[in-house]
């Protein structure tokens, strides 16, 4: 496996545990679970405009992943929208240029 291809793992990996660490930690202290969460991420507009600018990059991200599953046929691409949309972009991002860049055939 390619040194690139490390790094973007690696990436997905810390996307996935970094956030989710603080969202776990947050559902626990504040109680109200996912409800509760989505509720916190909307407390101001700061935190409302990250939320939107988010929301329209993962948007953007799962275009350009069925655009170039259609295309590339490398179909375990397409593990990287739920895992966008269930864990963040930090995770699906990087994931989706791991499973890009395999070796398909």
């Amino acid at each position: 496996m390619s040194t690139l291809r490390l790094i973007y793992l690696a990436l997905a990996v810390a996307g996935a545990v970094l956030p989710m660490r603080h969202f776990l930690a947050h559902m626990r202290a504040e109680g109200g679970g996912l409800a509760g969460l989505i509720d916190a991420w909307f407390v101001n507009r700061a935190t409302e405009g990250l939320v939107w600018d988010l929301t329209l990059a993962a948007a953007a991200l799962t275009v350009w992943v069925l655009a170039e599953t259609w295309v590339r046929r490398n179909w375990w691409a397409l593990v990287a929208i739920p895992a966008t949309f269930g864990i963040g972009l930090a995770c699906g991002l990087p994931l989706y240029l791991f499973l890009r860049t395999r070796p398909v055939g």
